[in-house]
């Protein structure tokens, strides 16, 4: 039996015995603490790269509110207010397919100043970075850098066609060559398959990331995937995180955008059963998110708490 039909195989067990499989393997391999981290869009819009499910691409039509890099100090504020809300990890996030040279120096500030801070880990997703980027984000100080595949390579052309899949990858590798911890993850509910669903994970295995967020489809009013509401049901969903964590044993798989829009509580809430222990607290990049009090209180009813460094 191939590794594929394997997957696909618990794919079609009984809802409970899946969530049963995978919420053994994350007490196995995981504490009873659940990882808070929070993002800021530092710069938003005028993306070059044409994502067919991104509000930011300037190839796409979503009405959003766009800005260049914000001031530094705008940005350690948002830090010190995450830390206050019980986030440990803060992001950066700049759009584009990669900061230019005035941008970057800026952003290396920006780094510094959250650094900075006691308690907050430092993470920043910037794009497709150079060597010599990558040597500078992480003397700055970052220890975690996202970029995520999004989708399967097979599927890729389907979604964007201004970079390869193999460009993730190929940033994904670099920025692990320098000690800083990979976050890489999806976007599940975008017209793929099971099979496709499978294969990334597959994918996400052999780059053996620290952290996996799991993104919902948003369908965005004015971006080509807009019509997608009903692409994935929520059972599916959820049984989609089941195989994640089943693939993935020991990566800390995060509840990241569309959680609050694409899945009810109750399916949250079996979400953190079958293998969720990290969320994107407070809002995404161009939509918004739960309030912290929903967050705190769907953690605890699984007894868990938050991780405190």
């Amino acid at each position: 039996m191939s590794a594929m039909q394997k997957y696909l195989d618990l794919y079609n067990l009984p809802l409970e015995e899946l969530i049963e499989i995978s919420s053994k393997i994350t007490k196995e391999n995981f504490n009873n603490e659940v990882e808070f981290c929070s993002i800021i869009s530092a710069k938003t819009g005028k993306c070059n790269e044409n994502c067919k499910y991104c509000s930011q691409s300037a190839h796409n039509k979503a009405k959003i509110e766009v800005h260049e890099l914000l001031p530094v100090e705008d940005v350690r504020k948002a830090a010190l207010s995450a830390k206050e809300n019980g986030a440990t990890r803060f992001c950066i996030v700049t759009s584009g397919r990669k900061p230019n040279g005035q941008d970057f120096g800026k952003i290396i500030d920006m780094i510094k100043a959250v650094t900075e801070i006691e308690g907050i880990h430092t993470c920043c997703s910037l794009g497709i970075l150079d060597e010599e980027q990558v040597k500078a984000i992480s003397k700055a100080g970052v220890e975690r850098y996202n970029h995520n595949i999004n989708t399967a390579k097979s599927y890729h052309t389907k979604i964007c066609t201004t970079h390869d899949f193999e460009d993730r990858v190929a940033t994904i590798k670099l920025i692990q060559k320098y000690g800083i911890e990979a976050c890489a993850g999806v976007i599940i509910g975008m017209g793929e398959t099971r099979e496709q669903r499978v294969e990334m994970a597959l994918q996400l295995a052999e780059l053996n990331p620290k952290s996996v967020p799991i993104n919902f489809l948003n369908p965005i009013e004015g971006t080509p995937l807009e019509g997608m509401q009903g692409a994935i049901d929520e059972e599916e969903i959820l049984r989609t995180i089941c195989i994640f964590r089943i693939i993935l044993p020991k990566a800390l798989l995060r509840y990241a955008g569309g959680r609050t829009t694409r899945f009810s509580k109750e399916y949250q809430q079996l979400g953190i059963k079958a293998g969720i222990n990290s969320l994107l607290v407070g809002n995404y990049l161009t939509t918004t998110g739960a309030s912290i009090d929903e967050d705190l209180e769907l953690v605890s009813r699984e007894g868990l708490c938050v991780t405190k460094n």
